[in-house]
Formats: C-alpha cells, sequence, structure tokens
C-alpha cells in the first residue's frame, strides 16, 4: 500500500521556457488546424504576442523535469505498475512561446479500489507565467495495479 502521508507532499517546482519550435511540434503532433498555432503573423493578427500553445500543452511542459517518473522513485513504486488513469485540464491566461513557466505539483489524494489491488494517486498542478499570471493547471490520476 502507498504510505497515505504522501499526500501533500509537494514535488521541486520545474521553471521552463516555452520554446517556438516545441509549440510547432506539438501543434502539429496533436493536429491543430487553426492557422494561430502554426502561424505567427496569424497568431499576432488574432491578439496573441506570440505563437500560442495549444489546449493541453502543460503536460508537454511537465515532461522536461530531469526525471520526470521519479515521484514513483520516491514513493517506491515499480513504473511498471503504472498506468495512466485520468487528467483534466484548466486554463488560464494565455501561454506563448518566450514566456517562462513555474509548474508546481502536489499529491492531493490517494485511494485504493478493487481491496487494494488498485490504489490512485491524484495530483494537482498549477501554472503561473513570469509576469506571476495563472495561466492554467492540470489534475490527473495515476492507477498503480497491485498483486
Amino acid at each position: 500500500m502507498i504510505d497515505r502521508k504522501y499526500i501533500g507532499h509537494e514535488l521541486a517546482p520545474l521553471t521552463v521556457e516555452v520554446e517556438r519550435g516545441q509549440l510547432l511540434f506539438f501543434a502539429k503532433a496533436t493536429g491543430q488546424a487553426d492557422p494561430i498555432y502554426l502561424d505567427e503573423a496569424a497568431a499576432k493578427a488574432a491578439g496573441y504576442r506570440a505563437l500560442p500553445a495549444p489546449p493541453t500543452f502543460l503536460f508537454s511542459l511537465d515532461l522536461k523535469r530531469p526525471n520526470p517518473f521519479a515521484l514513483y522513485d520516491e514513493l517506491g513504486i515499480d513504473l511498471n505498475r503504472v498506468l495512466h488513469g485520468e487528467q483534466a485540464f484548466r486554463y488560464g491566461a494565455a501561454i506563448c512561446a518566450g514566456d517562462v513557466i513555474t509548474l508546481r505539483a502536489k499529491i492531493v489524494d490517494i485511494y485504493d479500489k478493487k481491496g487494494g489491488a488498485l490504489e490512485f494517486i491524484v495530483s494537482d498542478c498549477t501554472a503561473t507565467n513570469q509576469n506571476g499570471e495563472d495561466v492554467g493547471g492540470m489534475t490527473r490520476s495515476a492507477v498503480v495495479r497491485n498483486g
């Protein structure tokens, strides 16, 4: 069983610069057809200061941690037993190329189902830009298979 003492545990903050090339790659990989995600002139004509981040982009920023799966190591969980459960996004101010985003994540719940055969780790991540503005966040659940 995962020790419930980890509820409230915060990961080290991550600060990362949003790169134009990364935004273009993500937009193409997720099939964005709106020109604001692919063409800087279109983005600026739409009122953005640079290329904006497509929806769900925060997830890819979180993967820039030196070890994106360090939490599972810290909890003593074999990554081979972990499944992606659920993810939800919140949106705030636009994230644009050149922004510097700080992510702060913490575990908000740990619970089990099926008599402990499945354990769930729920984490919440908030994101702010270089001006301290809320640019959104995400909540996600990881499922740990036991036995």
